[in-house]
């Protein structure tokens, strides 16, 4: 019973383990194996670096990017809650409500914190 309820996404698996494994056996063996200078340079885009690839970032890039996380995985919880806010009652809601203050205090924080300003 176990076996029928999962055998399609078995099946699935399998043929995508044994699809992975045929594209990338034949991309290792149909590739031209040939190295030139502009390939094995630290870019491919055809001109030379400016300066060290080793710089410093300033960081806001990274603070940014997390921010961009934090507020796609809350649209991604947000979604389903909207959808069933209607089944889940007041703990479901207690709860959804916990995390948007949570979230909230944490982007005022990184706003008091002068994070979003760019200069």
């Amino acid at each position: 019973m176990f076996f029928q309820e999962y055998s399609a996404i078995f099946i699935a698996i399998v043929i995508a383990m044994l699809l992975a494994f045929v594209i990338f056996a034949a991309s290792y063996t149909l590739v031209l194996k040939y190295a030139y200078g502009e390939k094995v340079s630290a870019y491919e885009c055809g001109f030379d670096p400016f300066s060290d690839t080793r710089a410093k970032f300033d960081v806001r890039f990274y603070i940014v990017s997390i921010l961009f996380i934090i507020f796609d995985l809350e649209i991604v919880y947000l979604f389903p809650f909207v959808f069933s806010i209607g089944q889940i009652g007041l703990f479901g809601f207690g709860t959804m409500l916990f995390f948007l203050i949570l979230l909230t205090l944490g982007f005022i924080y990184e706003w008091s914190k002068g994070a979003l300003n760019w200069e």
